[in-house]
């Protein structure tokens, strides 16, 4: 079990754990919640050994093996597939162990190095390490792409493959799911829920929490608080707790006011003296209860549009997608993700745009935002059309060199919405409605945290004052009390909302439809998100299944045997049968040679002596070997044949 007692723990002067007590059983899932700064990674960095404790005793099993989503952006030229199965630590250090037993040629030391090879997991870790990558919702043309060319978001999903990858008895998660689409969040729950570890993880999506953990931990003021039950429970009893604990509160301070009432009044009198005196000793040994201090919730709100055009917006057989790139042959077409779209968009509505990844929509809603044109087609604005949106990516329209002030001046040359001020004095005080005040207002962007620079997105397109809200997810990086704020704000918003979000409850309580952006078209999906779970968990099976069919299909036109009988009317010249005959003995050999690799892999599951598993190696490496040369002479053989037969 992990075990904190009395710790405090410091990050420079600041004290983010004080004599904090709690235990963590094996197996359980918990989820830790706090505010923003409250100390959650600071305890993170307990548990892994990169922070050690001020005061107190932490403990944990020393055999305990421990994953974790590395935060670095990895920059190597690997494949996803061969990064992801590098995160199985104990499958590289047994391969490092067979490469120093065959450096060696230590007989005995090679049978238990191939034994423990086997045990790790050799003959299956590229099938799980692409099952992982293609469950965070890669396509299975990228299996192989380069790490190196995938986006910042992509790559760190990579980073969480790699982490579940790796055999753990404890898994750290600090903030899985911001990367995620909504179809890969529910694959990770899936897999989440199957773990058989202990479990910590750092989210502010309640309903994340709600599914895969069933203890909270809550850390508040430097201490830490245990709650059975998952996020939603936590909520309930936090909530019966602080309202006991303000009922004590008021009733204490009631009764101390009445002994004061007494003690003023009869202090100065001898007959009462005595009695004034022993309730003077009563208020000395009072416990002083301390009132609740709640922490000042963030809350803002969308200022009513000044005009809302009805319809917004009206697309008329719209094709959306990117054009080619600046350095394309001349020629090159168009990349269209979305075709043949035609809906409008009216006044009041609250699109919730769902879809699995790479289906296109962030594409429509940057083509609705001006910041793709279509493709073909029509988009027609209402009159008098104010989109504001929110980037998926908060840089895109941040700029990392400006501070909040410039950003909100640049806006207000480039036009003052109706009931704004462009004074700076203004500006300033419009900033510290979003928690920008002080010195903070002329701070760079590039040097904000991820919720500091979502929280600037969202005060400039309030203070643009919209009437269409294009919001690409915008809960990334926010914490609870900021979603919640951000929900509430758009439900009291009269403009129109189309949202895409992994968030499901920021889905359920704003959105009253839903589009579904799916196989190259856009339609309405009439389910709610429970039926869209499991629409995505269809979908995910079966694009396993499709792959497997594809697999066994590549699978067999290499095994293929030549066709015993030529086409009529095309005699084979000598030379070309000749090396059809060559081929085909080739592939009976290559057959064999798997048939015989199979089989040993299967002895090696079987009660072996020392010898044995070190013979069965050898020959498993020379086959292996052998394979490989075949396969490059069936290759040569395949190109000699096609040539002789043009």
């Amino acid at each position: 079990m992990i075990f904190l007692k009395g710790i405090t723990l410091r990050r420079s002067a600041k004290v983010v754990l004080d004599n904090a007590s709690v235990t963590l059983n094996p197996g359980e899932k918990v989820g830790l919640v706090g505010r923003n700064g409250a100390g959650k990674s600071s305890l993170f960095a307990l548990i892994n050994g990169t922070l050690h404790e001020d005061a107190g005793e932490f403990s944990m099993p020393s055999q305990w093996r421990m994953a974790q989503v590395a935060q670095e952006m990895p920059e190597t030229a690997q494949s996803a597939t061969e990064f992801v199965i590098e995160g199985d630590t104990a499958l590289s250090a047994a391969q490092d162990e067979v490469h120093a037993a065959e450096a060696g040629d230590d007989g005995e030391r090679m049978a238990h190095a191939y034994m423990a090879l086997h045990d790790a997991g050799a003959h299956d870790a590229q099938a799980r390490a692409q099952a992982l990558i293609l469950g965070l919702g890669f396509k299975t043309t990228e299996l192989n792409n380069p790490v190196d060319s995938f986006s910042g978001g992509w790559r760190m999903r990579l980073q969480l493959a790699r982490a579940l990858m790796c055999p753990s008895d404890l898994l750290l998660l600090d903030e899985p799911t911001n990367h995620l689409d909504l179809d890969a969040l529910v694959w990770l729950e899936a897999w989440l829920k199957r773990y058989e570890g202990t479990m910590v993880v750092i989210s502010h999506d309640r309903e994340f929490l709600d599914s895969v953990t069933a203890v909270t931990l809550h850390i508040e003021n430097g201490k830490l608080t245990r709650y059975g039950g998952n996020y939603s429970t936590f909520e309930d009893t936090r909530a019966q707790q602080l309202e006991l604990q303000q009922n004590a509160y008021v009733k204490q301070q009631d009764k101390i006011a009445h002994l004061q009432k007494f003690i003023t009044r009869f202090k100065a009198k001898a007959t009462k003296a005595k009695q004034a005196q022993s309730r003077v000793k009563a208020l000395e040994r009072m416990e002083r209860l301390a009132p609740v201090l709640a922490s000042a919730d963030f809350t803002f709100e969308f200022k009513e549009p000044a005009n809302l055009p009805n319809p917004m917006l009206a697309m008329q057989d719209a094709c959306f997608g990117y054009p080619p790139v600046p350095d394309a042959p001349a020629g090159t077409p168009p990349t269209v993700i979305v075709r043949n779209v035609s809906k409008s968009v009216n006044a009041g509505q609250r699109i919730g745009i769902l879809g699995a990844n790479g289906q296109g929509k962030s594409t429509l809603v940057k083509t609705i935002a001006r910041v793709l044109a279509p493709i073909s087609g029509v988009v027609t604005e209402g009159k008098g059309l104010s989109v504001g949106y929110f980037a998926q990516q908060e840089l895109d329209v941040l700029r990392p060199l400006d501070n909040p002030l410039e950003h909100l001046v640049r806006l207000a040359r480039e036009g003052l919405p109706a009931g704004q001020s462009g004074r700076e004095q203004d500006l300033r005080t419009f900033l510290g409605t979003f928690n920008f005040s002080g010195d903070m207002v002329k701070q760079s962007v590039g040097t904000m945290s991820g919720g500091e620079k979502a929280r600037l997105v969202l005060c400039m397109i309030v203070w643009q004052r919209p009437n269409l809200l294009l919001l690409d997810e915008p809960t990334n990086h926010l914490d609870l009390a900021t979603r919640e704020a951000l929900s509430m704000a758009l439900n009291e918003f009269e403009g129109t909302v189309m949202l895409v979000s992994h968030d499901r409850s920021l889905l359920r309580s704003v959105c009253d439809e839903f589009w579904l952006v799916s196989r190259g078209g856009i339609a309405p999906f009439d389910g709610d998100l429970d039926d869209y779970q499991r629409y995505l968990l269809d979908e995910a099976k079966r694009s396993r299944e499709e792959l497997k069919a594809s697999l066994k299909a590549v699978k067999e036109v290499v095994w293929q045997a030549p066709p015993p009988v030529t086409p009529a009317g095309k005699a084979m010249s000598s030379v070309l049968k000749t090396l059809k005959r060559d081929q085909g003995r080739l592939e009976q050999s290559m057959l064999d040679r798997q048939t015989r690799k199979h089989f040993l892999e299967a002895r090696l599951s079987s009660p072996l002596s020392t010898q044995e598993i070190g013979e069965i190696g050898r020959e498993l490496k020379q086959i292996d070997e052998e394979l490989a040369d075949d396969e490059e002479k069936w290759l040569a053989l395949s190109e000699r044949i096609e040539a002789e037969g043009a």
